[in-house]
């Protein structure tokens, strides 16, 4: 694996030079094209973030045209982002983007039909899978260490709309489909049901705009949910705080907890950004000499997309683009949480249940 030529489409997206850094952190990526329509953003990247940038053009088709190009790193508005996704998978490239892949779960859905006609990877960047608490805590359940599972609770509150310029895109509705849930929320949504290997398939929710700023996408939400295996759930979002500063990559600007609860333990975080502890406690008798434990994380330093887990997530990704495994994420996976977010907001409209199967 290296040798790697990639694109990277759209650098006013919020999180786009933070890909960019992924890709300039990753020793396998080789060189990188720079598609926007912005002539001047592009000149302006180059001269603040040049490393590995081989060529830089408002041209999408001059893109993807070169064969070398192995993948395309989106970063899009919202509504922007389902024609050209399509013109990258029906040209041949991978594609990783950006979440989520669409405004509605239908138009996501129609992207990942692109990509298995095509043959292509599609990935998304639920990207927090890769960090090693999740990873462990997936592992627990898969072991069993928690038996069969009970209920599952999750938060995720971060700061407020006023710190965030309430004239983004990601605050009308029109541009980006939804609000807290389709932002920042879905992160949640992915991670309990990868970390649980269970799919919500039941939602009653509630959101609001509760700001007092001039938006039109809800900024606080919560919901009820169901899973396959007949667990049930409940998760808080919104921009809430007001003494934790501000900025898109302000790690102290969260406040989130997770609890995944079975008949033979449970396992939580409680973490201000990144979780840096895990407490598990299980009766199971593989844990009889010390059923209750605490894990600890020092993270290590990386200019990527999510720090070194960033670096991992890529990696999974190249190489499926290079036929090793699948990506830690998919195209399916995001046209799952998508449909959790849709009917949170329509259990919202409609004061009822929604059933996703």
């Amino acid at each position: 694996m290296s040798n790697v030529h990639v694109a990277l489409l759209g650098l006013s997206h919020p999180h786009s030079l933070a890909h960019l850094r992924t890709l300039q952190a990753v020793s396998e990526v080789e060189s990188i094209v720079l598609w926007d329509p912005d002539e001047d953003l592009l000149q302006s990247t180059v001269e603040s973030q040049g490393q590995k940038i081989r060529e830089t053009t408002t041209d999408l088709n001059a893109v993807l045209g070169q064969d070398q190009i192995l993948f395309a790193v989106a970063a899009l508005r919202n509504d922007r982002g389902p024609t050209i996704f399509t013109q990258v998978l029906e040209a041949g490239k991978h594609l990783i983007t950006d979440k989520p892949i669409g405004k509605t779960a239908v138009e996501s859905q129609q992207i990942a039909d692109v990509a298995k006609r095509t043959g292509r990877q599609l990935s998304v960047f639920y990207q927090n899978r890769a960090l090693t608490p999740v990873q462990d805590a997936r592992r627990f359940v898969g072991q069993g260490l928690l038996g069969e599972l009970v209920s599952v609770e999750l938060r995720m509150i971060t700061t407020q709309v006023q710190f965030r310029n309430p004239q983004h895109w990601l605050f009308n509705q029109a541009q980006a489909g939804g609000g807290i849930l389709s932002w920042l929320g879905c992160h949640y949504i992915d991670l309990i049901q990868y970390i649980t290997q269970d799919d919500i398939v039941s939602v009653s929710g509630q959101v609001a705009t509760r700001s007092d700023e001039a938006i039109d996408v809800e900024d606080v939400a919560a919901l009820t949910f169901g899973l396959r295996s007949g667990a049930v759930g409940a998760m808080h979002a919104g921009y809430m705080l007001a003494l934790s500063g501000s900025g898109y990559h302000n790690r102290a600007g969260y406040d989130t907890y997770i609890s995944v609860n079975g008949r033979l333990g449970r396992i939580t975080w409680t973490a201000t950004g990144v979780p840096n502890k895990l407490y598990v406690e299980s009766t199971h008798p593989d844990w009889v000499a010390a059923p209750q434990r605490t894990f600890d994380y020092a993270y290590g330093n990386s200019p990527a997309y999510g720090g070194p887990s960033g670096e991992v997530f890529m990696r999974s990704f190249i190489d499926a683009c290079e036929g090793n495994g699948v990506p830690m994420a998919s195209g399916e996976d995001a046209v799952s949480v998508a449909k959790v977010v849709d009917a949170a907001y329509e259990s919202s409209r409609t004061g009822r249940r929604i059933d996703l199967l």
